[in-house]
């Protein structure tokens, strides 16, 4: 279960506090532009009669469609230089599916992660924070699937710790908390031991960005995260961060809405696959570097191993 969708864009070096860890070699770092600070222009896009008909009365009512996401994870949900103001793609699509739907607005709550599923439905109407989408999670609640991405191991520039993809074990390996990769690292971990060899030390933060400040200053061998995310690290980073190996186990990730509410459900579905259809969400990923991501069709509850 994946904890998030990300992929290449640009982000301030500042928001992943290596800002005074760069050198004069590393100015190119500097002349990246984060895209989130102005983010998607949703100003233009119409809301579509039918799809506001499966809009729930609340919601209508409210004007807004309240979304709850752990802004932590660039690009796809992080915060602007202001550290206060969520910006990123999933974020904008929030903003694009609120349009859709009629509403005045989209908003986005920072909450963390591990604690977001049990809030959709009382405090937020949706959750869009890169969940994977699982039996699991299914079986909690309704999810529409928009993307899907892998995992990849990222390393300090040269990977000066000699780290092999192909054989974890015994390395210290850096991850957010309560992620897929969290979950993935202590299987493979099991593994290890399982088969003789020395376990993984699992160093679990709640922010990826404090992970890839141990990956650069070399006190971790490696991280675990979305590939995508890494790529997004090595750029801004100006390439202290590195990708080693082939991405793996992809999954598709879904929007979060409450079991009890599938009117709702169905109105975010009808939502995405227009702006699917009519190239609006492409616009928004590519302006991230997220467009391989991008799925072309909104399945509600997709089948998922």
């Amino acid at each position: 279960m994946k904890r998030k969708l990300a992929a290449l864009a640009a982000i301030s070096l500042a928001s992943f506090g290596l800002a005074a860890c760069t050198s004069g070699s590393d100015d190119t770092a500097g002349q990246n532009t984060d895209p989130g600070e102005k983010g998607f222009d949703v100003s233009s896009i119409k809301a579509d009669p039918e799809i506001q008909k499966l809009v729930p009365q609340n919601i209508k009512d409210a004007g807004v469609l309240k979304n709850g996401a752990s802004t932590d994870y660039a690009p796809a949900e992080f915060k602007k230089e202001d550290g206060q103001t969520p910006t990123g793609y999933d974020v904008d699509m929030v903003k694009a599916i609120a349009k859709v739907m009629g509403l005045k607005e989209g908003t986005t709550t920072h909450a963390e992660f591990d604690s977001l599923l049990p809030q959709i439905g009382s405090k937020f109407d949706i959750g869009v924070s890169a969940f994977t989408v699982s039996k699991e999670r299914e079986a909690q609640a309704n999810m529409i699937s928009y993307a899907e991405v892998g995992f990849s191991y990222g390393v300090s520039k040269g990977n000066p710790q000699k780290f092999d993809p192909k054989d974890p074990c015994g390395k210290t390996i850096g991850v957010q908390t309560g992620s897929a990769q969290h979950e993935a690292i202590e299987a493979l971990s099991k593994k290890c031991t399982d088969e003789g060899k020395k376990a993984i030390t699992i160093k679990p933060h709640k922010l990826q960005t404090e992970v890839t400040q141990k990956v650069v200053g070399k006190q971790y061998d490696a991280t675990l995260a979305d590939s995508p995310v890494v790529g997004y690290a090595a750029k801004m980073t100006g390439g202290q961060i590195e990708q080693v190996g082939e991405p793996f186990d992809t999954a598709l990730h879904g929007v979060v809405v409450a079991k009890n509410n599938e009117q709702l459900a169905k109105a975010v579905q009808a939502a995405i696959q227009k702006l699917m259809d009519d190239g609006t969400l492409k616009k928004i990923f590519t302006l991230y570097g997220a467009q391989d991501a991008l799925k072309d069709k909104a399945e509600l509850n997709p089948a998922v191993d």
